[in-house]
């Protein structure tokens, strides 16, 4: 039952969450990659994951923390989405890095394009009040890319090892 809840419930719950907080204040909260990390590893002694495995698993996150660093570091994107993006190949692992990937990548492309036009047309006024519209709206803004990693974390996750494990 707890295995159930975890596998089912933490990953999806925490991409949610922080594709939404990204989206309206453009920040995701360090607690959401460290709930990702301790579920991990709980999920992955609950299904009787072999040490190489958990290994291959922490080198797929930490490989992704070292290259989305060096993203922060260029400004090209933010300290919560290098954080959430190696916390998420940390349960994806490289069987599934690449797929999800390019996947974020695809879907951040597409917001950026998305968000970029919609930055060059009039907001209303009732929409401008609205501090967390208006903050998104403005140029000077980046993009809440972790709404693109959290959408393809979650279309890539059904096809984990945990929820194989499941029998769904």
């Amino acid at each position: 039952m707890i295995l159930e809840i975890l596998v089912l419930g933490l990953f999806p719950a925490a991409m949610a969450f922080a594709a939404a907080s990204d989206l309206v204040s453009m920040t995701i909260s360090n607690r959401v990659s460290l709930a990702l990390i301790i579920g991990f590893f709980l999920v992955a002694w609950m299904t009787g994951m072999g040490w190489t495995d958990i290994g291959r698993h922490l080198l797929a996150g930490a490989a992704v923390l070292v290259v989305s660093f060096g993203f922060f570091a260029r400004g090209w994107i933010g300290g919560g989405d290098a954080k959430l993006a190696a916390a998420t190949a940390l349960w994806l692992g490289f069987s599934h890095l690449m797929e999800y990937l390019l996947i974020a990548s695809v879907f951040g492309g597409i917001l950026t394009l998305a968000l970029l036009q919609l930055r060059s047309l009039p907001i209303p006024a009732m929409l401008a009040r609205q501090k967390w519209i208006a903050r998104l709206h403005n140029f000077e803004t980046g993009i809440p890319y972790g709404i693109a990693l959290a959408l393809a974390g979650l279309l890539v996750y059904p096809e984990t090892s945990f929820m194989k494990a499941l029998a769904l």
